[in-house]
């Protein structure tokens, strides 16, 4: 169970935020209407939310998953593929000493971004990707060890992220699209095919019994809901035209 989250306001300047999603430009004060309708979307999960102010310095700042990883045995200050986004990781140490004193940290030449991690039970799934290499992945899986927990990688194709295609609802389910669907890694869970055309929606979010489903996507909400779980339904469109998700906006522990 999740008790607390961390999230980032989005700042004007995320307009110019790193994208190959080809949506259109983000609208700034519909971000801002949509970041604080997600917030209150945590806030009915039961969970206590500390909002950092934004951040103009930093375009995709509001996307904090990708600055730590968060365990039920410790915190970890990632290290970002994406050089641009390296100093985004500041305010969020500074934030997450609050709850955890003794950090742990991946660092150069490893690298590795949060939406490349997936956690199922005591054990975490981190995806090859542009933003997270192999390097970054052995510092990951060595901390997790020293704290009781394991870990291990799998090879990316098509996607930006894990978590853009797969992700772990809990009870055994997960939801998958595409090259995620056959991969032996998760052969023991129940794979729920997300239909292609709605293949964004394999970014939901469990937290505490209770799954985030982004707005637009009628079936796969129909599979969340026909698996017992109460749906949320939230609108990040704006955050889509960064390549973001439910997922990526915040930190939760």
């Amino acid at each position: 169970m999740f008790t607390n989250a961390i999230v980032r306001k989005p700042c004007k300047n995320m307009v110019n935020g790193i994208t190959s999603a080809k949506l259109g430009q983000p609208d700034y004060q519909n971000a801002l209407k949509q970041h604080a309708n997600y917030v209150e979307a945590l806030k009915k999960c039961g969970i206590k939310v500390t909002v950092l102010d934004a951040d103009e310095n930093y375009p995709d700042s509001v996307f904090v998953e990708d600055t730590a990883l968060i365990t039920p045995k410790c915190a970890i200050i990632t290290n970002p593929g994406t050089e641009s986004r390296n100093g985004e990781k500041g305010a969020i140490e500074i934030a997450l000493k609050n709850f955890f004193p003794d950090l742990q940290y991946i660092v150069s030449p490893g690298f590795v971004d949060g939406g490349d991690v997936m956690m199922a039970g005591d054990h975490f799934y981190i995806g090859l990707s542009k933003r997270t290499n192999k390097e970054g992945a052995n510092q990951l899986i060595t901390i997790l060890k020293r704290h009781g927990l394991t870990g291990s990688t799998v090879a990316l194709k098509s996607v930006l992220h894990l978590k853009t295609g797969i992700n772990f609802i809990e009870k055994d389910n997960m939801l998958a699209f595409g090259e995620f669907l056959t991969k032996q890694e998760f052969g023991k869970f129940n794979i729920h095919e997300v239909p292609r055309e709605e293949s964004y929606a394999a970014n939901s979010l469990w937290i505490n019994g209770k799954v985030l489903v982004p707005k637009g996507f009628p079936k796969t909400l129909n599979i969340i809901k026909r698996e017992g779980y109460e749906a949320i339904v939230v609108d990040v469109s704006e955050f889509r035209k960064l390549d973001g998700g439910l997922s990526c906006l915040s930190l939760r522990f």
